[in-house]
């Protein structure tokens, strides 16, 4: 699979703990997106964050959060980002969803040959 060196990063911001039935939400998305045949998708975990509640989530000891922020990094042309969004839009509930146009460099599994 390839990706054009002009492609588009979509990123999900939600909460750990957001659920689409019974199933981590991030996980659902991640795994849409590889059915979808995305070029990849990572789920980065923050230590602090707040959103549209302005409500903090953070990893410190003394206010141990279970709903700490992920992001949720996904970059592919922009035809089969587009063609994803419907199928993202039936999966999140709240949330921020952005996107903007990347110039990939490289795109490789990283085995020898």
């Amino acid at each position: 699979m390839q990706i054009p060196t002009d492609a588009v990063l979509l990123r999900i911001f939600l909460g750990e703990s957001d659920r689409w039935e019974h199933t981590p939400l991030y996980e659902a998305i991640v795994l849409k997106a590889r059915e979808a045949h995305l070029a990849g998708a990572t789920v980065l975990r923050g230590p602090m964050g707040f959103g549209k509640s302005s409500r903090l989530h953070t990893a410190k000891i003394l206010r141990l959060s279970l709903d700490l922020p992920l992001v949720i990094e996904i970059v592919d042309s922009e035809e089969k980002v587009n063609a994803f969004l419907p199928a993202l839009d039936g999966l999140l509930g709240g949330g921020l969803v952005t996107l903007e146009k990347v110039k990939v460099l490289h795109y490789r599994s990283g085995e020898k040959s």
